[in-house]
């Protein structure tokens, strides 16, 4: 079932195989793209195995996309430039974490970006360890307790 957080934009998760066709064109924009990371590095073998969260604008347009493996890593957050600052990242980490709750997951962690850590941290993730590289790109671990998280406001 869609989160519909308003008319203009909707989240649905899905498995690799139906999300795919919307999430692999956002991942290569962003990841390959953009930020330059190898499409072997980008596209991998946990694909198959996570739950996706799509965010779709009012037109049914795919604008950006993220991924929750089963042992509670987020990952693959991308969304399109044109739609950053509008809140689409904040709902499809809330999509996740919903999804994560529903899988009876106590926990979630991620590997986020240096220049994303400041928007996982206001969504109530918390520093582990040190900095490192990953991809090329400087990344902390950051880990947040489900029962810590911040309650979703769409349904």
């Amino acid at each position: 079932m869609p989160l519909r957080l308003s008319d203009a934009l909707h989240i649905e998760c899905h498995d690799w195989l139906h999300a795919r066709p919307w999430a692999e064109p956002i991942r290569r924009a962003v990841f390959v793209h953009e930020q330059g990371v190898p499409v072997h590095l980008e596209m991998d073998s946990a694909d198959p195995h996570c739950t996706h969260a799509v965010a779709f604008d009012r037109d049914g347009q795919a604008i950006g996309t993220a991924r929750l493996l089963p042992d509670g890593r987020i990952g693959r957050m991308a969304v399109l430039k044109i739609w950053r600052g509008q809140g689409v990242g904040g709902a499809l980490l809330q999509a996740l974490l919903d999804q994560a709750v529903r899988s009876g997951l106590t926990r979630v962690y991620l590997h986020a970006q240096q220049q994303a850590c400041e928007f996982y941290a206001r969504h109530g993730f918390q520093f582990q360890g040190e900095e490192y590289l990953e991809a090329g790109i400087p990344h902390h671990t950051m880990v947040l307790e489900l029962s810590d998280a911040p309650a979703g406001d769409a349904g």
